[in-house]
């Protein structure tokens, strides 16, 4: 069994800053503070969080959204991965990141329950403040 939820924040960059960051190794490591390795791609896989999370990139429409499948080490061999869509909003402070995450092993409510927020939307805004 699984379920979908929505979560988003506002970050103190342009929604480019943001959709670039995120799809390249160093930017990501450096906003969330967490080794990652982005092949920035359609089809191209990645890894975050020191290896805790892994996928593929699906889709990408260049300063607008980004697809991906994700997994965590928590989720058990049986559940398939869940999918993020991350969608990047220009408004006046910086821009909505609003993340619509899928398929989540309905065990693993701790995404939706901080861990976004914790893990990336805290250091995102920090990352971006100091730039």
């Amino acid at each position: 069994m699984t379920y979908n939820f929505e979560v988003s924040a506002i970050v103190p960059a342009s929604p480019e800053q943001v959709y670039e960051t995120w799809l390249s190794s160093s930017g990501h490591t450096a906003m969330t503070g967490a080794d990652a390795s982005v092949d920035p791609r359609v089809g191209g896989n990645y890894d975050a969080w020191d290896g805790y999370i892994t996928g593929r990139t699906i889709a990408l429409d260049p300063g607008r959204r980004i697809v991906q499948s994700w997994r965590t080490a928590d989720f058990t061999e049986e559940d398939l991965d869940s999918e993020i869509d991350v969608l990047f909003e220009a408004v006046d402070e910086g821009t909505r990141v609003t993340i619509n995450h899928s398929d989540v092993p309905a065990l693993q409510r701790g995404y939706e329950e901080g861990g976004w927020e914790d893990s990336y939307f805290v250091p995102m805004r920090e990352y971006f403040a100091a730039s």
